[in-house]
């Protein structure tokens, strides 16, 4: 028989989920609105794609099907698309003349670059309307979180999409 104690702390847990899945809405609705607002021919898979050529540099598709958790034949069409969009585009390796890797163009870099500003500006937005105690209280949260989920912060949020 449940104490007390046990559902007074089971309530406490379940409104502490509710709150991070809550903020993770608005993270993702804001991710969703940046890359929208900057490409409507680009989608998220292709962004996250891209991501992760800017932030780790040329991959081979079998790594980047791995980085993102796809199957190799998906990441290859995702690469035949964003080198058709420009922004992507393979090249060969001077080491391994069969072997060919991706490399996001100064138009993939870009198109980061923006969608990442983009992003902090409307989290600045947001956190505008906090106060200092506020905006410590929150950063303080979210790094234990990031922490206890054994994340390390990335300029580029490539983290969290991958295993």
């Amino acid at each position: 028989m449940p104490t007390r104690t046990s559902t007074a702390n089971a309530a406490a847990r379940d409104d502490l989920v509710e709150a991070v899945v809550g903020a993770s809405r608005v993270l993702v609705a804001i991710a969703a609105r940046s890359l929208a607002d900057r490409s409507d021919d680009v989608t998220l898979p292709q962004y996250r794609l891209l991501v992760v050529l800017t932030a780790e540099g040329p991959h081979r598709v079998g790594d980047l099907a791995a980085a993102l958790d796809v199957n190799p034949s998906t990441a290859t069409r995702l690469c035949d698309r964003l080198e058709g969009k420009g922004l992507v585009e393979r090249q060969r390796i001077p080491t391994d003349r069969r072997a060919v890797q991706l490399v996001a163009t100064d138009a993939g870099h870009r198109l980061v670059d923006q969608v990442m500003a983009d992003r902090r500006v409307e989290i600045g937005r947001i956190l505008a309307t906090m106060s200092p105690e506020q905006h410590r209280q929150v950063a303080d949260g979210l790094r234990l979180f990031s922490e206890s989920a054994g994340e390390v912060p990335d300029r580029h949020w490539t983290v969290g999409w991958r295993r």
